[in-house]
């Protein structure tokens, strides 16, 4: 890999990561154009790793929030006065939601690097979830904040985050989505959507970097994936208190209508054979 492909790459994945316009597929779409072929595992796992760049921003953003988090769970651990405290329960949903995706993850992992590595699932994603949002985005009420989140919204949460594996889908989009159905305000799923990312999307690079380490040293090689990560940090943490203030601002309109063009696009080129599928 030429190394401004993996700053380019580096680059959509740190802006794409926290918009409900999924990453993956940005990258999956972007990586075929570049000349890839997107289903080669040094290919998958690449798109993976760097992902934990936008992690490490997510981490450093949040820090405040996560030792908060942290200490109220170790609280609670030792008294049972302490788990009355909201932060108990945040932290407590939190870690429930992030385990239906680790398993489902683990369980089907083949079969999301190959079967679902096509741009032809990435351009009916895009669309078909397009759908979801507008109904989230119309019927949403709004009416709970933060403190009223329970295990239960997590776990919900966290079950449609699995969808997130089929690239064009979105892991902020569908996080977000249910949130909203579930009634609480934008700013709670947008920060809820990024507690949830921070153990799924680490877990997946740490086991994509193990896994996969062989292909990538004899495939792209860990120099570019290194650089794209970096480039993926360092893009993702200057944008991202702009980007949770316009998605915890904004309606989906302006996403949806893009992801709709985006994926049509997508469907076109594939199905007139300017681009393969894979």
């Amino acid at each position: 890999m030429e190394w401004w492909h993996a700053v380019l790459l580096g680059a959509v994945e740190g802006f794409t990561e926290f918009l409900p316009v999924s990453s993956t597929g940005h990258l999956t779409i972007l990586e075929k154009l570049l000349g890839y072929r997107i289903d080669d595992r040094d290919i998958t796992a690449f798109t993976v790793i760097i992902q934990s760049g936008a992690v490490l921003a997510t981490l450093l953003y949040l820090r405040r929030d996560i030792v908060r988090l942290i200490a109220a769970f170790l609280d609670g651990l030792r008294s049972p006065l302490a788990r009355r405290n909201a932060d108990w329960r945040m932290a407590v949903g939190v870690i429930i939601g992030s385990l239906p995706i680790g398993v489902v993850g683990l369980l089907f992992s083949d079969f999301i690097e190959t079967s679902l590595r096509s741009l032809w699932v990435v351009g009916v994603a895009l669309i078909g979830w397009s759908f979801v949002m507008l109904y989230a985005d119309r019927t949403a009420k709004q009416d709970r904040p933060e403190s009223s989140v329970t295990w239960r919204d997590t776990l919900a949460i966290g079950v449609v985050q699995c969808l997130a594996l089929v690239p064009g889908v979105s892991r902020s989009g569908a996080t977000m989505s249910i949130g909203l159905v579930r009634g609480l305000d934008r700013v709670t799923v947008t920060r809820l959507s990024f507690f949830l990312s921070i153990p799924a999307l680490a877990a997946a690079s740490v086991y994509q970097g193990f896994s996969a380490a062989p292909q990538i040293s004899s495939g792209i090689g860990w120099g570019p994936t290194l650089l794209a990560t970096a480039v993926s940090f360092v893009v993702a943490y200057l944008t991202v208190d702009w980007l949770l203030k316009f998605i915890a601002r904004h309606s989906y309109s302006l996403f949806i209508v893009y992801r709709v063009i985006a994926g049509t696009v997508v469907l076109l080129l594939v199905g007139t054979g300017v681009v393969s599928a894979t």
